[in-house]
């Protein structure tokens, strides 16, 4: 469940740059898998956003929008590149703080 309502909030706020790729707020996708864990999941909370953080990311900001990066004529496409690193490094950093 998370994993999916992380997918959504990256997919909304990612947006496909020309030139750069996928950028999107680096603190949104690791504040709110931290929130969902202690939530959903106080026992295992590192666990839990680490895991759904990373995979709500890379699917949301990247999978999800590989329509939209192959628009933009790139010939080379990465998942998890600069535009999307930010995210997931934050989540862990996160993630390694509510253990």
């Amino acid at each position: 469940m998370a994993i999916l309502v992380i997918s959504a909030v990256s997919y909304k706020f990612s947006k496909p740059i020309p030139g750069l790729g996928v950028a999107m707020p680096v603190f949104i996708p690791p504040l709110l898998a931290a929130l969902l864990a202690l939530l959903l999941d106080p026992a295992h909370a590192a666990q839990f956003a680490y895991i759904s953080g990373v995979l709500g990311v890379l699917l949301g900001a990247d999978i999800f929008r590989f329509k939209d990066i192959t628009k933009m004529g790139a010939p080379v496409a990465s998942i998890g590149g600069a535009g999307t690193f930010d995210g997931i490094f934050l989540t862990g950093i996160l993630a390694a703080l509510l253990a």
